[in-house]
């Protein structure tokens, strides 16, 4: 066993046999205040025989470490390395580094949170950067006890939020803080574009590949409708694709939000109520009414358009 690593360290830095461009390169390492504390650490399990054989992986860590440190384009993109003993010899083991573990776990939230023609300013959303004042201070409050509520027990039935306010007030951003910080618990979250959706709807009869799409956002765990009433009035949107997705999330108990610029009213009389054909259908509007209010609590957000700031 080793009784003094730095003699033993400063003999090895000095051996004469070695060539020069090999003893100085070797100098640095066995002088490298890393391999001196790891030596000096674990100076009962290793002999000075155990040192000089593991030359090259100590000439390994330190060019490395010092190449990820500097620019992070080591051998191991992502990660750093670290000593270990492995059978009473010094070995290596590469690590992710802050960075890499950070980048993961965006990776991991962002595969929780599917969205559909959301803004990326949307997607980046979050709650600490929520501005609040006293017009949407009872949105916020409800968005994070619907948050505290669902990750405490996520296995029974919360009701979600019904937004409804003018254009820009932030109740889009809202939703998106509220899908990001679930994903950051865990829980996953879909959150489309209702326009842009049902256009994408539209275009999906050609390739039968409606009844997929629509599957997936009927039984997502958490599911966000954005900008409900913004497109023109359609009865198979409403009756095939809208009533479809209500019926299930009600019989299911799942938690289902929508923002609009209609309140509730507003949406039963001027959206859901008038077809393509601008016929009026109230008692199919009362039906999908009903299971939005079993579904959401209304909310109403005011305030100034932050999108003309």
């Amino acid at each position: 066993m080793m009784e003094n690593v730095r003699e033993t360290l400063n003999i090895l830095m000095n051996r004469r046999q070695w060539n020069q461009k090999f003893q100085q390169m070797m100098k640095k390492v066995y002088s490298d205040p890393d391999i001196v504390n790891f030596c000096e650490e674990h100076h009962e399990d290793l002999t000075s025989d155990a040192i000089e054989r593991s030359a090259a992986k100590l000439y390994e860590y330190v060019s490395e470490r010092d190449r990820s440190e500097q620019d992070g384009k080591n051998i191991h993109a992502g990660y750093r390395p670290i000593l270990v003993l492995s059978n009473h010899l010094i070995d290596i083991e590469y690590v992710p580094t802050d960075r890499q573990i950070a980048e993961q776990k965006a990776m991991e939230r962002s595969k929780l949170v599917h969205s559909i023609s959301i803004a990326k300013n949307i997607r980046n959303a979050s709650f600490d950067q929520y501005y609040r004042d006293e017009s949407r201070n009872d949105a916020f409050e409800k968005a994070m006890q619907f948050f505290i509520d669902y990750t405490d027990k996520p296995r029974i039935f919360h009701k979600g939020l019904y937004l409804s306010g003018s254009f820009g007030v932030g109740k889009t951003y809202l939703m998106g803080a509220l899908a990001n910080e679930l994903a950051n618990n865990g829980y996953a979250t879909t959150m489309v574009h209702f326009p842009s959706f049902t256009e994408e709807m539209k275009a999906s009869i050609g390739s039968n590949s409606v009844s997929e799409k629509l599957n997936a956002l009927k039984a997502a765990p958490i599911l966000i409708l954005d900008d409900l009433g913004a497109d023109n009035s359609n009865s198979w949107i409403r009756d095939d694709i809208l009533g479809v997705i209500l019926e299930y999330r009600m019989q299911e108990e799942l938690a289902t939000f929508i923002t609009s610029n209609m309140s509730m009213d507003q949406l039963e009389t001027e959206y859901l109520s008038v077809n393509q054909r601008n016929e009026h259908e109230p008692l199919k509007a009362k039906r999908l009414m009903e299971r939005i209010r079993f579904l959401m609590v209304p909310v109403e957000m005011v305030g100034k358009n932050f999108r003309n700031d």
